[in-house]
């Protein structure tokens, strides 16, 4: 079974559609990866030159049109121009655009005879957070449409934000950077891409004379001047050196604005951490090799993967469950469900990992 496309994949296919100007007449985008759908609404929206925009770009909200308004422009011709592009926001919200006049709002039903028969002078663009129902009339006409680019562009998951960060910094700013500075940005940002490339932004202008992003540029930037960090935590963690983990928790906690605040980021970090050993631990016990793995898990920098190994590799697959229970208890006391102050509940997820 194929590997389903994470959502940098799926904005690269579209966006290779664009440059080539090879676009079906119709797109459905949606998901909760709403950095990918801003991305793509301003370059739908540039497909039409200023000059001619007045004339023949639209952009509409379901909630605040009728399909039978919506409908209306997409079959109407472009004004001396060679395409109109017609883009709806929350489409599916569509029936509930209420008509002042009186006249006609027809139903989002309505869209099948056009998904069925599109305009070809017309480049119809819908938005969403959802999918359509698969069950309903309209989705099942949207999704199975020759007609139709139907893609969803889904969160990204946590361990394949390293290689994004690279893969960001060479296309949008002609610059290398290093693993160990991308895996350190995801590690103070998470997985919003749009707080993502807004760091990558400032970090790319500072080193603006540099080819390469280091890992002392993007803690010079970012703004950790702490004297320790979350990955320093985890690699003495993993070398279960408790001495030197309880230091550097201790440390952590007394150079930070909130305490709360820094124990939900370090929760957050080693869940992911933890689930990505998991993920490693349970394919290894299936006997996939180690290449396997990395293919299974979508991984590109071998670089990032190598760490995971290393990291997964002092680890059983049986000290999981445990794992697991210690971060979902520190959660739990960090919410209210224990008295205990944040230094105790950091140092007893420390010690329970450790084991």
């Amino acid at each position: 079974m194929a590997r389903k496309p994470n959502s940098n994949q799926v904005y690269k296919e579209v966006t290779g559609e664009l440059n080539s100007g090879n676009l079906k007449p119709i797109y459905y985008l949606f998901g909760e990866e709403e950095f990918y759908l801003d991305q793509l609404l301003e370059k739908f929206s540039n497909i039409v030159s200023p000059d001619q925009k007045d004339f023949n770009f639209d952009l509409l909200y379901g909630q605040e049109v009728t399909p039978a308004q919506a409908l209306s422009i997409a079959r109407s011709f472009p004004m001396m121009a060679a395409k109109r592009v017609l883009i709806i926001r929350n489409f599916l919200q569509l029936n509930k655009g209420g008509s002042e006049d009186g006249s006609p709002s027809g139903h989002i039903n309505d869209f099948i005879s056009y998904i069925e028969n599109p305009n070809p002078f017309t480049l119809l663009v819908m938005f969403d957070t959802k999918k359509p129902a698969g069950n309903t009339n309209i989705g099942k006409a949207i999704k199975k449409s020759k007609a139709v680019g139907y893609h969803e562009f889904e969160r990204m998951a946590d361990y394949l934000i390293p290689d994004w960060v690279i893969d960001w910094v060479r296309s949008h700013h002609s610059k290398n950077i290093e693993p160990a500075a991308a895996q350190l940005l995801a590690q103070f940002v998470g997985n919003n891409l749009q707080l993502l490339s807004t760091e990558i932004d400032k970090v790319c202008t500072f080193v603006d004379t540099s080819d390469t992003v280091s890992e002392a540029d993007v803690k010079k930037i970012i703004g950790s001047y702490r004297e320790f960090t979350a990955i320093e935590l985890k690699e003495a963690i993993v070398k279960r050196d408790m001495e030197q983990s309880l230091y550097i928790s201790e440390q952590m906690l007394q150079h930070t604005k909130s305490d709360t605040g820094e124990l939900i980021r370090l929760v957050g970090f080693f869940n992911s951490v933890f689930v990505n050993i998991w993920q490693i631990l349970r394919l290894s016990e299936k006997g996939l090799a180690k290449t396997q793995i990395q293919s299974e898990l979508g991984v590109g920098s071998s670089w990032y993967f190598n760490k995971l190994w290393d990291d997964a590799s002092n680890f059983r697959y049986n000290d999981m469950p445990r794992i697991f229970e210690a971060l979902l208890d520190a959660d739990r006391s960090i919410k209210g469900f224990s008295t205990l102050d944040s230094t105790s509940i950091l140092f007893f997820l420390v010690k329970r990992i450790i084991g």
